[in-house]
């Protein structure tokens, strides 16, 4: 009998912490029994279970999983599938914070389990992925599931084994996010990966699964491609075209057609996107050229301008002073214009900074009053004034921390992952998820990760096959490029790496409700409690800790509620 759970057969079957990652070479000794835990209203709740048959086997044994208990309703089951990880972290990456450095097949995928895809019982390590998603009506108090494993493919039913697991519904309801977080989203990735002509009906349809998947885990920000984005393309090269704005340019004037940006619009809204992003209005690293821009010009479709036309061209200039006003009185009609943000170029460096200010300078008078937002890291752009609203590597956001930059937004990517959070595959989940301490400590307003659904190699060269290369063509580790796997059915397959960030934005929504209560000390006083002050790269490792301490932030607010 393991940990006190019943075991009827050789296989032993138990529940363990979502911030486990169960290799198949592993023994499931070596995984910790995590079976309660306390969940708020409105909450998405994650653990997994995981199974292994102890007596060696060179066959398979077909499991179904049946769930039991007056929350049942509640609950949703997916299989976790380990994925081909050729680049788990550059050779070259010094920290150690991570469960393999080797090439192998990491678990990481969330498959729906139905009759055709159902889970296999063999001596390997595995497990499924168990959502709690508590209504915000749920009765408080202890409720217990029971997880029944069996063969029914045998006609006696074999049962392999039998866990239960006990959720605390605490009478208070996680409040709305806060945090403004975006991950990038390719209309063009998925009209290629389904063989789709650009904006067709099944495309929309498409791209709508894929928002409501990314509106379920917390991404409330989209990018909203008014132009082909300016985003990891060669220099001289192209992507995809992926233009909402529908151009015409005759006898000289130009005209715009915003039929297709209402209609983006309000499917994201309907989805529950709360905040939109305008796509750059200038190349990536630099500013130095205008994006791909197409247009019907006298009759004839083509590109108007392009890694040909110099960012400060006058025609360029006059195309954007006249396309702006109309594209934000869109923004309004539509009552999203205070909740969108607008890009210059992304990922200047301080190299560039003459270029940048010389870009952002030919539309500063028509975005007079907008937003406007841009990864970058050189504290020299904010010092100077270029730009009012960076958006920080964690891993360089020392010098705006130190001068108390307010509404501070941050960002990772490939390149953060020397001590800061990241989501990487490779990582440790605790890892990705320590960054709800960071957000809540430094008072972060926003947060950007640039691969949502990237499914190019870099450069956007070629289209790739994420089921095989999870490293965009052997260029960034596994983890960076996408969050989400394209399903057969045009919906969006999750993955842990994504819901490990996901359980981060509901831990750090639990301590805002707590500082509600208890005022922001309480909460610090519990983040901190006995460790050295969190930084963004200095933070306890060990799993336990995350799992501490949002039992205890749960604790404080069932006991001042």
């Amino acid at each position: 009998m393991e940990n006190k759970e019943k075991q009827l057969s050789t296989v032993i079957f138990k529940p363990i912490a979502e911030t486990e990652k169960c290799f198949l070479d592993e023994k499931i000794s070596t995984k910790a029994l995590h079976n309660k835990a306390s969940m708020l209203r409105g909450e998405r709740f994650s653990f997994q279970l995981a199974y292994q048959d102890m007596k060696m086997r060179f066959d398979r044994r077909i499991g179904h999983i049946k769930v039991e208990g007056d929350i049942a309703d509640w609950v949703t089951v997916q299989r976790v599938e380990c994925v081909p990880v050729r680049l788990p972290i550059s050779r070259a990456c010094e920290d150690m914070n991570f469960l393999r450095r080797e090439p192998g097949l990491f678990p990481d995928l969330l498959r729906p389990i139905t009759e055709k895809n159902r889970v296999y019982v063999t001596s390997d390590l595995q497990s499924v992925w168990v959502d709690i998603r508590v209504p915000e009506d749920a009765p408080a108090g202890d409720h217990k599931l029971t997880f029944t494993l069996y063969n029914g493919e045998s006609a006696e039913e074999e049962i392999f084994g039998v866990c239960t697991f006990t959720a605390t519904v605490i009478p208070a309801t996680l409040p709305k996010q806060k945090l403004a977080v975006t991950q990038w989203f390719y209309c063009d990735c998925l009209a290629s990966y389904y063989n789709l002509e650009m904006f067709s009906e099944r495309h929309w349809e498409i791209i709508e699964n894929f928002i409501k998947t990314a509106v379920d885990n917390g991404i409330n920000m989209i990018l909203t491609p008014i132009f082909t984005p300016a985003l990891d393309t060669q220099v001289g090269g192209e992507r995809p075209t992926n233009q909402l704005l529908i151009i015409e340019r005759n006898n000289g004037k130009w005209s715009f057609d915003f039929t297709l940006v209402d209609r983006w619009i309000e499917m994201c809204k309907k989805c529950g996107m709360e905040y939109f992003e305008i796509s750059h209005l200038f190349t990536q690293w630099g500013a130095e050229h205008a994006p791909k821009v197409m247009a019907t010009v006298d009759g004839e479709y083509k590109k108007v301008f392009g890694w040909e036309t110099d960012a400060a061209a006058e025609e360029y200039t006059g195309f954007l002073k006249e396309m702006i006003p109309q594209l934000i009185d869109v923004l309004r009609r539509h009552g999203v214009d205070k909740k969108t943000v607008f890009h210059i170029s992304d990922e200047p460096g301080g190299w560039m900074l003459e270029s940048y200010k010389k870009a952002k300078s030919t539309v500063e008078d028509v975005l007079d009053g907008q937003i406007i937002i841009d990864a970058l890291s050189d504290y020299s752009f904010y010092e100077q004034g270029i730009l009012q609203n960076p958006v920080v590597s964690t891993d360089h956001v020392g010098p705006y921390l130190e001068n108390n930059v307010k509404d501070l937004w941050v960002y990772y990517c490939c390149c953060q992952v020397n001590k800061v959070s990241n989501r990487l595959v490779a990582m440790p989940t605790a890892r990705n998820r320590i960054i709800s301490t960071q957000f809540y400590k430094y008072k972060i307003a926003g947060f950007l990760q640039w691969g949502y659904n990237f499914y190019f190699t870099q450069h956007s060269c070629e289209p790739l096959d994420p089921y095989l290369c999870t490293d965009g063509g052997c260029w960034v580790p596994a983890g960076d490029t996408f969050s989400v796997y394209p399903a057969p059915d045009g919906t969006a397959y999750e993955t842990i790496h994504l819901l490990g960030f996901t359980a981060a934005l509901n831990d750090l929504r639990a301590m805002e409700l707590a500082e509600s209560l208890c005022g922001r000390d309480a909460v610090m006083a519990i983040i901190e409690d006995g460790i050295d002050p969190i930084t963004f790269d200095s933070y306890p490792q060990e799993q336990e800790y995350i799992l501490n301490m949002r039992e205890k932030i749960n604790k404080l607010i069932a006991d001042n509620i």
